[in-house]
């Protein structure tokens, strides 16, 4: 294991306010539907996105700390909270009262869903195996 420095290396995130993100590894090329990215987001208290996302990707969330709340379904989670998106998945946009730290495993690949316990409930129907 390696330390991370969390005071720095953060992006600022388009089309948001007070959302960052930390790249940690990975080789993510969305225009030709490859690869994968690991990758740290943090909302600062009251940060949130504007627009519901929908994309061609595996989507992993773990949220470590603090709160995260989804505008469109009214939902919400305190850390520690776990979702799995299946491509297709219709989701946010997401605000934060008290700030959050995400850790977000985004890739490509021909799965199934596998255990669903923490399937995003506007997942597609999913995919038995």
């Amino acid at each position: 294991m390696h330390p991370i420095d969390t005071s720095a290396d953060w992006t600022a995130a388009p089309q948001a306010t007070g959302l960052f993100t930390r790249l940690l590894s990975g080789d993510f090329d969305e225009a030709n539907a490859r690869g994968f990215r690991t990758r740290l987001v943090r909302f600062e208290p009251g940060g949130g996105t504007f627009e519901p996302y929908v994309h061609a990707y595996w989507e992993e969330i773990y949220l470590v700390e603090g709160d995260l709340a989804s505008l469109a379904d009214r939902s919400s989670a305190r850390a520690p909270a776990y979702v799995i998106r299946p491509p297709g998945t219709p989701h946010g946009p997401f605000v934060s009262q008290q700030g959050c730290l995400l850790l977000e495993v985004q890739y490509f690949a021909d799965r199934k869903t596998g255990v669903a316990t923490h399937l995003d409930r506007r997942a597609p129907q999913p995919v038995s195996g």
